[in-house]
């Protein structure tokens, strides 16, 4: 199996693919503001509304690629990323689909009560950490399995679109806890029995079989979005298949792996935290500093950054560049030390 989690591969692929020169809108650099065209919930119990955003003055956007998420700046100053989920086709437009999470950070209440068609939001120029990789295989593909779990349908929707443009053989398992809770089953319905829906409800929890029924063990790619012990079970069942690529892209950060205890200094007060070896920094600096921006938590929104001054940062993110390391930037969300950092808080 050949892991491609977000990780160094996916990210090259995605920087060659998709970065952006920054747009400079003064107070809000590599944002652009856009309005609100459309919010619409797309879920038969209402959990999941989908804000439809256009240029004001009728422009073209940016463009983005499949598996591409943008930031998007609440009324409050959060910042939350969400998975773009309409057509990469369509530069008049972009779309994202928030679930209410009652017991979350505040962000997906912030959206579902504030965002109202008409309104005029700051959004970040697309990333992609999780791209689609079509044409840049070695050799034709006999399946790409698409794996979605609740609002994990949200990237993986465009990739059934391109896949389909591309004339690549692709199957979607969707899976959900009711079926008044999924998203999208109507935009799915066009690509017939390619999409099969696993409801908890229905079927009981999905199983790694039902997951990965019929996929071939050989020439074959997974996409799979959802919660972590969902990826977990996917992942340890591909090792079995040492042909298949496997790309995630989690809803949570992953847990710290392989972490030494370290201290931060805070240069501006000489305050020392102390970083537990399964902490954090960002946590560590959370304790004390709880107004600390930061959203992802994953190591690719850069929504945290901090300035080291002095001692050897252990960078465990692709979203820095090499000019960026040498300007002493590091992201404490992820990245760690062997030794004090003294950074610039």
């Amino acid at each position: 199996m050949r892991v491609m989690n977000a990780g160094l591969s996916a990210w090259m692929w995605a920087e060659k693919f998709t970065r952006l020169p920054a747009v400079d809108t003064g107070e809000h650099p590599e944002f652009i503001e856009l309005a609100i065209a459309e919010r619409v919930a797309v879920t038969d119990d209402g959990s999941v509304v989908a804000l439809t955003f256009v240029a004001p003055d009728g422009g073209l956007l940016p463009a983005w690629f499949a598996g591409a998420h943008v930031d998007v700046r609440l009324p409050s100053g959060a910042v939350r990323q969400y998975s773009l989920c309409g057509d990469p086709r369509d530069r008049s437009r972009y779309r994202i689909a928030v679930r209410l999470l009652p017991d979350g950070r505040g962000g997906s209440a912030e959206v579902h009560a504030s965002l109202l068609p008409g309104m005029r939001v700051w959004i970040g120029l697309p990333r992609n950490a999780f791209p689609l990789a079509v044409g840049g295989f070695n050799q034709p593909l006999s399946e790409v399995r698409l794996i979605a779990g609740g609002i994990g349908i949200t990237p993986i929707l465009p990739m059934a679109r391109r896949l389909e443009a591309a004339a690549v053989p692709w199957s979607l398992i969707y899976c959900g806890r009711t079926r008044e809770s999924m998203a999208f089953l109507g935009e799915l319905e066009q690509y017939g029995d390619r999409v099969r829906r696993h409801i908890d409800e229905v079927d009981g929890p999905a199983a790694v079989t039902d997951l990965l029924n019929g996929l071939p063990k050989t020439a074959a790619a997974v996409y799979a979005c959802g919660p972590a012990p969902m990826l977990d079970v996917i992942r340890q069942a591909l090792a079995q298949y040492p042909d298949v690529e496997f790309h995630a892209e989690r809803f949570t950060p992953a847990p710290v792996v392989d972490g030494a205890e370290f201290e931060l200094r805070f240069a501006k007060t000489g305050e020392t935290v102390t970083v537990a070896a399964d902490e954090t920094a960002l946590d560590a600096i959370l304790a004390v500093r709880p107004d600390t921006t930061y959203s992802c938590r994953q190591g690719f929104c850069r929504s945290c950054v901090v300035r080291v001054l002095d001692g050897e940062p252990e960078h465990r993110s692709q979203a820095l560049s090499q000019r960026d390391i040498d300007a002493g930037h590091f992201l404490p969300c992820v990245s760690r030390a062997q030794e004090t950092l003294v950074i610039d808080l």
